[in-house]
């Protein structure tokens, strides 16, 4: 290969480290969005059943 094709290899690999990168950190923001979610909405339907039976 020349120097050229070997450079473009490289940052190629670079290109996908960095979307990799950044898919995972998507994919962590979003997880952790859901899990809030749901301890507020169980928050809501704990506190909505306690009152109920109160």
């Amino acid at each position: 290969m020349t120097d050229t094709s070997e450079a473009d290899n490289e940052r190629n690999r670079e290109i996908a480290r960095n979307e990799e990168d950044k898919q995972i950190t998507g994919s962590i923001r979003v997880s952790t969005w859901a899990v809030a979610v749901v301890v507020i909405v169980g928050g809501i339907l704990f506190t909505l059943g306690w009152l109920a039976l109160r």
